[in-house]
């Protein structure tokens, strides 16, 4: 089982930039998925970007491509999510994931660990 915290979230102006972290414990980190999913208000629970669990599979939503980067830091135990170029848009609740598996997901249901969530709010 793993724990997983997330991080470095708040309140950017439009085009501005933040750099969230998802901190794992209690399993070994460098076995898991993890994916980065966010929910707005009245919406469902989507994709985000994801990154294998040697980080050389990486994908992207459509629309965070060329302005998000994922990246992880297994010896720490962190995967990092940096967003660029934000607008009001990107405004949700942000959630670290990680899947007990060897084969990357986009899909909300197939990771079975979730931290508690975090706030971007981007203002225009």
């Amino acid at each position: 089982q793993v724990q997983l915290v997330e991080s470095g979230g708040g309140l950017v102006q439009a085009g501005g930039s933040l750099r969230l972290s998802c901190t794992a414990s209690g399993s070994t980190f460098s076995s898991y998925v993890i994916g980065w999913f966010r929910q707005a208000p009245g919406k469902e629970r989507e994709f985000v970007a994801g990154i294998s669990r040697s980080g050389g599979i990486i994908d992207y939503a459509n629309s965070v491509k060329g302005r998000f980067t994922i990246s992880r830091d297994n010896a720490n135990n962190t995967v990092f999510l940096q967003m660029n170029s934000l607008n009001p848009e990107d405004t949700a609740v942000y959630y670290c994931a990680a899947r007990a598996s060897s084969v990357f997901s986009v899909s909300v249901s197939r990771y079975d660990y979730w931290g508690q969530g975090i706030q971007v709010t981007v203002s225009s």
